[in-house]
């Protein structure tokens, strides 16, 4: 069978290919992946068939049908992977913005019943035609940035009803457009006014009340372990239970405060631990020896520098344990309004002492296996969707060193330009 779509003459093909089977990158791994110099790309319909040097093109497959698109020396790469957003909720907090420049910590606004608690009250209020239509113009963001797959979390509803709808209006925009939409269930983000002091029953309520509901529907369930919100007893009990219904576990935890969540929820099986900005280099080497270092930690870089914190994760230690790093932006209305996750990509650089090839591999394959989609995207590599990426510079390098700019070109999806020059 002919090729589809062929993409050649790439100055620097990154395919995020060559690291160890059946896991994610971690220690030199995240900087081991094959580079490949004036290499070509070729699909077959949806999915990636060959790849290799301009020299191992089979021109055979090559016919009048066959798309060519001319890479004239640029970085080509797998579409990237957002592993981390609240991609659907109502309003804003640009209100609350000039609190937090007068001084007002993130958990000061929150426990005065802003916060989560105010988009919760916002979110309830719109209605579903509404936030399917915020949803899709942020998934159109995203697309512009050339993220090809998204990861959706619930949990600004906090009420049965709304997170159900949300967790179905994150399905039908993944469906509407381009992008890829896997769904988390945040339903234990915080603890909701009606059952303000009693967080054990709520959560209780979400596990016999809500999970049900979503069989077949979101593959993986979160909770927010931090003060605040919920312990770790609560959510280790909470995350067993989810685990015995059949979803995957992921945890936001060590975000202000060091309580144990990331060591709890790897134990647990979690396939990843975001947030880690207290998670200290000792239990990151702990979590990587026990998981076999199949859990990710999922590091937010934009979080802190949007709540002008000083504390950042130590991801070069977490690297050097041997910890598997992805990168995400943790797109959200409160402690980080960005989906460029370009700029997320340099300030894992800048704060924590990722390499532009661990980052590179931040949000890409290891972004892939923190939501189960290793098999799917991630890389270049034949079998995998055709995912993939033109940038308008010549080399790698160069990708975190213009600082929050865009350096997307072209975006391919499932074999199909969806973003292209005029």
């Amino acid at each position: 069978m002919a090729y589809t779509l062929l993409v050649r003459h790439c100055g620097q093909l990154l395919t995020l290919a060559g690291g160890p089977a059946g896991r994610p990158l971690a220690g030199p791994a995240m900087s081991a992946w094959r580079i490949i110099n004036d290499g070509y790309v070729a699909c077959e319909g949806g999915q990636i068939v060959a790849v290799g040097s301009m020299q191992e093109l089979d021109v055979t497959q090559v016919t009048a049908g066959t798309a060519i698109v001319e890479g004239h020396g640029r970085v080509v790469m797998p579409g990237l992977v957002e592993c981390h957003t609240h991609l659907v909720f109502g309003g804003n907090r640009s209100h609350e913005f000039q609190r937090k420049l007068a001084g007002e910590s993130y958990l000061d606004i929150l426990a005065s019943g802003g916060g989560i608690l105010s988009t919760v009250r916002a979110t309830r209020a719109a209605s579903e035609e509404h936030l399917l239509a915020n949803a899709l113009h942020h998934l159109a963001g995203f697309r512009h940035y050339g993220v090809t797959t998204v990861e959706a979390k619930s949990g600004y509803g906090l009420d049965r009803e709304t997170e159900l709808g949300l967790v179905r209006v994150a399905g039908t925009a993944g469906h509407r457009q381009e992008v890829r939409v896997v769904r988390t269930f945040l339903g234990a983000h915080v603890v909701p006014p009606e059952y303000k002091g009693r967080g054990a029953d709520y959560l209780h309520f979400l596990a016999t009340e809500v999970l049900p509901a979503l069989h077949g529907v979101a593959e993986f369930v979160d909770i927010f372990c931090e003060e605040g919100a919920f312990s770790v007893e609560e959510a280790q009990v909470y995350l067993q239970t989810a685990r015995k219904q059949g979803f995957k576990l992921k945890i936001h935890a060590e975000q202000l405060h060091d309580l144990g969540g990331c060591e709890m929820a790897a134990a647990l099986g979690a396939t990843s631990i975001d947030h880690c900005d207290y998670l200290s280099p000792e239990a990151a080497a702990r979590i990587a020896e026990r998981t076999a270092g199949q859990t990710v930690a999922v590091l937010l870089p934009l979080v802190p520098l949007f709540l002008r914190q000083e504390k950042y994760a130590p991801g070069r230690q977490f690297i050097d344990a041997g910890l598997p790093v992805a990168v995400s932006t943790d797109f959200n209305p409160g402690s980080c309004p960005s989906k460029n996750l370009w700029l997320a990509l340099t300030m894992a650089c800048l704060k924590m002492g990722l390499t532009p090839m661990e980052a590179l591999a931040a949000v890409t394959l290891n972004a892939a296996w923190a939501i189960g989609q290793e098999q799917e995207c991630g890389s270049l590599e034949p079998g995998k969707r055709a995912d993939i990426l033109l940038l308008k510079v010549p080399t790698y390098e160069e990708v975190p060193y213009w600082l929050g700019e865009n350096p997307v070109h072209e975006v391919i999806i499932g074999g199909v330009r969806v973003e292209r020059p005029e």
